[in-house]
């Protein structure tokens, strides 16, 4: 009996040194990091006092702590911010479609303002602002060493005010000054036409009125067309798409898709981790689609892209997309404001992460410059003749007048579509990629 209380003695002194030796280390290690923690605390209160009490002009404690709040964000990633109160409403109002200012979805790059889309018919649109420009100065003011926010604030301004930015362009020599008149910008979130039997949808960006937009604007085509059976596909065009909200991208690529996984986020915590999958029912009823994406093309945008791509849906023609992969929540604080937080990474159906990478597209086709008017007249002007502008040539006895009219009409069809080439060669491409397709489809 001695022997089995010794026995109970030893293991239980065994196992306060284990315990002893294994969790005073870790209590330390936390003790210490709380420590430290207080430690910063103290020292922030410190320079805050110090700041008050000995700055050369008298400043207020209000935006001092704000300040140091949006550094705080800002210093994690370029997406993290804090929003004031007015920043904050401002950004309800501009995902209701309907805001101030230039037009342009601005991210910041080691210190330098980088436009990564402007959006269409704006006035940065209608000056010729072009994704990718770097935004050096405003009014003559440098931009370098600025938050983002605190540049998005310089380019704010009131309604019919003139500003002008110095942009930076790639292949072009030197800087050069851009003058635009602010306006209040109202945007339609998508568009819908018809080039010859093609509907082209067209997404300027993702906010409330992205889905309801586009659904009425395809209806609205298809009718025009005569029927589903008359359209031969369809382009969804993102390019200069700067993205917005998820949801309205989820619905998007919804659609067009009858199941599967629209796209996945992934959290600091395995738990937070979601998958948004497809309901049945698709809009274009199985007809061929291409997706155009550029460098202007991110976020919700690549969502889409990513979707459809994936799921063997389009085929993604134009260039590689900005490659923003991160989800960012807005969570409402006690002071009317809202911080801007990235919580979440998000995946595409195959399990790809687009950040820094972006979408690839599956035919690469660049968007060529304009050629001078003086060359594209020249080459109007050579007179094109056929064998039937030849005198006394034969007629051809094999088709009917009806089919004859119906030749000659198909062929204007696609010279009206080829014209386009001339205007956008991405969307030209895109709609002869569509005309194609229908037409593999029809032989099978």
């Amino acid at each position: 009996m001695r022997k089995f209380v010794m026995a109970a003695l030893g293991g239980t002194l065994a196992g306060a040194v284990l315990t002893t030796q294994v969790a005073g280390p870790l209590l330390a290690q936390d003790a210490a990091k709380n420590s430290s923690v207080y430690e910063q605390l103290d020292l922030f209160g410190d320079i805050f006092e110090r700041i008050r009490a000995q700055y050369v002009e008298e400043v207020d404690a209000a935006d001092l702590i704000e300040a140091a709040i949006d550094g705080m964000l800002t210093s994690l990633d370029p997406h993290s911010s804090y929003l004031s109160p007015k920043d904050a409403a401002d950004m309800r109002v501009q995902t209701r479609g309907s805001f101030g200012g230039l037009g342009i979805e601005v991210t910041q790059e080691e210190g330098f303002v980088r436009v990564v889309s402007p959006m269409d018919g704006t006035p940065a649109d209608d000056a010729g602002v072009e994704s990718g420009d770097y935004i050096t100065h405003v009014d003559g003011e440098a931009l370098i060493g600025l938050t983002l926010d605190e540049a998005v604030n310089m380019l704010r301004g009131p309604v019919g005010s003139e500003i002008i930015i110095t942009v930076v362009r790639e292949g072009v020599d030197e800087p050069f000054d851009v003058s635009i008149i602010r306006d209040t910008i109202k945007l339609t979130a998508a568009t819908a036409r018809s080039v010859g039997n093609t509907i082209v949808l067209r997404v300027t960006t993702f906010n409330d009125q992205t889905y309801a937009n586009m659904a009425e604007g395809l209806a609205r085509e298809v009718e025009s067309l005569g029927g589903m059976e008359n359209v031969d596909g369809f382009v969804l065009d993102l390019r200069n798409n700067p993205g917005g909200l998820l949801n309205q991208a989820i619905e998007v690529s919804d659609a067009f898709l009858e199941s599967g996984e629209i796209v996945s986020t992934r959290g600091r915590n395995p738990s937070e981790s979601e998958r948004v999958n497809a309901e049945a029912g698709d809009l274009a009823e199985g007809k061929p689609m291409v997706v155009l994406i550029n460098g202007g093309s991110a976020s919700a945008s690549e969502i889409v892209a990513g979707a459809l791509q994936d799921h063997r849906r389009a085929i993604v023609v134009g260039t590689k997309s900005f490659g923003k992969g991160s989800v960012q929540t807005v969570m409402p604080l006690a002071s009317d404001g809202a911080m801007r937080l990235t919580t979440a990474r998000y995946y595409t159906p195959s399990g790809r992460s687009i950040q820094a990478l972006g979408v690839s597209p599956d035919i690469v086709v660049q968007q060529p410059p304009r050629l001078p008017e003086a060359e594209n007249e020249d080459e109007d002007a050579r007179p094109q003749r056929t064998e039937a502008d030849l005198r006394g040539s034969l007629n051809n006895d094999s088709l009917t007048e009806d089919e004859q009219r119906q030749i000659e009409e198909e062929r204007e069809a696609a010279e009206e579509a080829a014209k386009l080439r001339d205007d956008d060669f991405q969307l030209s491409y895109a709609v002869d990629l569509i005309k194609g397709l229908s037409t593999i489809a029809l032989a099978q």
